[in-house]
């Protein structure tokens, strides 16, 4: 029937492995319950009257084994019946889960000699259940079978592919996506010591390859492209869209079933992974069948729900669940310290890291990753073609302690282990598998546009307008001090008289800034994705014109494209068609846009960029970006980020592709990779050489096929969104 390896001795060996490995466990476990009795005084093992050490061993022998039947077959009921529960209360809720397991395995203990206070029972159900841990993984060390046996009962995989499958020859490709770590940042990692693996990598032959993002440089705009292969009409991490009336956010799962939807449309198949593929802690699904963290899927409710799953698989183990709670707790403490010496040093720039984002930060960097990781090696050992998994530990760091730092590095150094762990499981999977590392954007560093200059880009556009404005922004300072002389002086006087003529209007005592959508129609609809802002006028069905809005608001443009925050604006034109208007007066239309003009000091690629965008359905009325200081390679964002991207200006439009050298090259030499679109089309080229998934033309997420929702991946994305427009902490 089987091979000599799954024969009947073999069978009866890896039996009696297993046997020995539980008795050692439950010995261990024993021990350490003694131990726990004899440290706490809210913990007894012993009748009223006294028990010899004997009666007290088996009382404690008893309660262990109770303990772990109890996890092994009550837990994964629990977190089943539990998975409706956001990921990050269900993490916090897994100490005293297990406190409750061990009062209840106290219980069953004959003459009721066990006994434990609810608060001692949830330390000594830790403590039992990393020990538990501890010592299966220490014993399985050198047991390949039985080290596959666990990755496949952690992440919900009960048996291996047949070893006589031909098909296993054929290697698989895991994609690591690293949230926001540019090419910049890698290499310095990698050059500091900071990622070792990726360092070996590197000396073994790897290509590591620079690409430039689009103008929307956020993981919207970029993964999209990348996973479904067009990202047409997404000019920013959020917009508002005239024709529907729709304020489009990614991070958002309606948006990103929406996102998706139209993508499939446009590309006329399901996306990178539709065949044999599966999509782990993603905005987008593309096409996989296998999802978990997948925001486009988190729309679901109920068994259709498949993300949610990928909690269940992880989760379902008390051990591994203890370990990532603990974990989670000590991350927590870490962010804590970590901003309040920033805070102690006053380290500029610097932004509030209070309120909830310790356990916003906790979840993207310890549970995110947790059950991401355990999921691509669950896939790996099934055997999967094709996996594509986000990590956005160093993105949501960055966004509040800037890309650069020992706060940025230690998260690197851990997403090193992360990879490293998964290079090692991919040795014990049923096939060989190419692991290539990728990025979405990088990250710039600077100071807020708000901190540099006392206003937000909504109090600019609604001074500029001429409309009432908080009283804060009465005590303003238009900039820093500067030489001006000739047309350019002139035009900076009229676009700072403009402004103050309208802080002398009304005031907003309500000083509501935070609503992005207007109280009336008439008022401009203020965006913010990194340092990409967007302005829309919503009672006007198409797209503004520059004639249009000066006649309506005369000192608007001026007073933005003059401003020392801002780098310059692009408007359409009746005259010219679109324009980008600069600082001292320059006006360049889109069609004679060049990489020498206006925007020489973002970079090559700019204008193509621009350009682009301005051909989108659902481009704003005004695109805002802010300046860009080549010396310092800072932006300004005009949301509450010291580290940021989302549009043009620094190491945010740089990212990398790390690939093993028995891949093709993703471009010829002297060739450049620029946008998310060619991205997408190298990774196919990779999986038709690896005989990998073809993606046939109507698959998953075609019109005819069931309905798509939304992947997550966003730290926030995962907990209830309520408000208007989240505060995205990891795009």
């Amino acid at each position: 029937m089987g091979d000599g390896r799954w024969g009947g001795a073999d069978r009866w060996r890896s039996a009696g492995r297993t046997l020995a490995r539980v008795l050692v466990v439950w010995a261990v476990s024993t021990l350490t319950m003694l131990l726990l009795a004899g440290l706490l005084p809210d913990f007894q093992l012993q009748s009223a009257d006294g028990d010899s050490f004997t009666r007290t061993a088996l009382t404690a022998a008893t309660a262990a084994g109770a303990f772990g039947l109890l996890g092994a077959l009550v837990w994964p009921l629990i977190v089943r019946a539990l998975l409706l529960v956001p990921a990050l209360v269900l993490g916090l809720l897994v100490f005293f889960l297990n406190g409750s397991l061990l009062l209840v395995a106290l219980w069953l203990i004959p003459d009721g000699r066990g006994a434990a206070a609810p608060e001692t029972a949830v330390v000594v159900a830790a403590v039992m259940s990393a020990v538990a841990s501890g010592t299966s993984t220490a014993l399985a060390v050198r047991d390949d079978d039985a080290y596959r046996r666990r990755l496949y009962r952690l992440t919900g995989r009960t048996r291996p592919r047949d070893p006589g499958d031909t098909g296993e020859s054929v290697p698989g490709t895991v994609f690591l996506q690293l949230d926001g770590v540019g090419h910049h940042v890698l290499r310095g990692a990698v050059a500091d010591g900071l990622m070792p693996t990726v360092a070996g990598w590197l000396e073994a032959g790897h290509r590591l390859t620079p690409w430039r993002t689009d103008w929307s440089s956020q993981t919207g705009a970029s993964q999209l492209g990348i996973l479904h292969g067009s990202n047409e009409d997404v000019p920013a991490f959020r917009w508002y869209e005239k024709d529907t009336g729709r304020l489009m956010v990614s991070n958002r799962p309606a948006s990103a079933v929406e996102l998706q939807r139209r993508a499939v449309r446009r590309t006329g198949d399901g996306g990178l992974l539709t065949v044999d593929g599966a999509s782990r802690g993603n905005l987008f699904s593309g096409g996989a069948d296998q999802l978990a963290l997948v925001l486009s899927m988190a729309a679901r409710r109920g068994r259709r729900n498949r993300s949610r799953a990928g909690y269940f698989a992880y989760f379902s183990d008390p051990a591994n669940a203890v370990r990532t709670a603990g974990s989670l707790v000590a991350e927590c403490v870490r962010e804590v310290y970590q901003s309040t010496r920033a805070r102690l040093r006053r380290e500029s720039p610097r932004v509030s890291r209070g309120g909830t984002y310790p356990f916003v930060r906790a979840f993207a960097t310890v549970v995110e990753r947790d059950v991401v990781v355990s999921a691509v090696m669950g896939d790996m050992l099934a055997g999967r073609t094709a996996v594509y998994a986000d990590l956005v530990a160093y993105d949501e760091v960055a966004h509040h302690s800037g890309p650069h730092g020992r706060d940025t590095d230690q998260v690197l150094a851990r997403l090193d282990r992360a990879i490293a762990l998964i290079a090692t499981v991919a040795e014990h999977a049923p096939r060989p598998y190419r692991i290539v590392l990728l990025s979405d954007h990088g990250q710039s560093p600077g100071e807020t546009f708000e901190s540099a200059y006392g206003l937000t880009l909504k109090d600019l556009v609604r001074a500029g307008c001429g409309l009432p404005v908080p009283r804060r922004v009465r005590r303003t300072r238009w900039g820093h001090p500067r030489t001006e002389s000739g047309g350019g002086a002139e035009a900076r006087d009229a676009a700072r008289d403009a402004l103050r003529s309208a802080l002398h209007r009304p005031v907003d005592e309500s000083d509501e800034a935070a609503r992005e959508l207007p109280a009336r129609p008439s008022e401009p609809v203020v965006l913010a994705s990194g340092n990409l802002g967007l302005v829309s006028f919503p009672d006007v069905p198409h797209r503004m014109t520059r004639e249009e809005i000066d006649r309506r608001h005369p000192a608007l443009l001026r007073t933005l494209a003059h401003h020392p925050g801002v780098g310059f604006v692009l408007v359409a034109s009746s005259e010219h068609g679109s324009v980008v208007l600069a600082r001292d007066g320059v006006e360049v239309p889109v069609a004679e846009l060049a990489d020498d003009g206006p925007l020489a000091v973002f970079g090559r690629g700019a204008a193509r960029a621009v350009r682009r965008t301005d051909g989108f359905p659902h481009v704003a009325d005004i695109m805002v970006n802010s300046m860009y200081d080549p010396a310092t390679g800072s932006v300004h964002a005009f949301e509450e980020q010291i580290g940021s991207h989302g549009g043009l200006g620094g190491e945010q439009s740089h990212a990398f592709l790390l690939s093993p050298p028995d891949l093709s090259p993703p471009v010829g030499a002297g060739e450049e990779l620029v946008g998310a679109e060619q991205v997408h089309r190298v990774l196919r080229r990779w999986l038709r050489e690896s005989s990998g998934p073809q993606v046939p033309i109507g698959q998953a997420g075609s019109p005819g096929s069931p309905e798509i929702s939304p992947p997550t991946s966003y730290a926030e994305s995962l907990l209830p969104v309520d408000d208007p427009v989240p505060q995205d902490k990891d795009r």
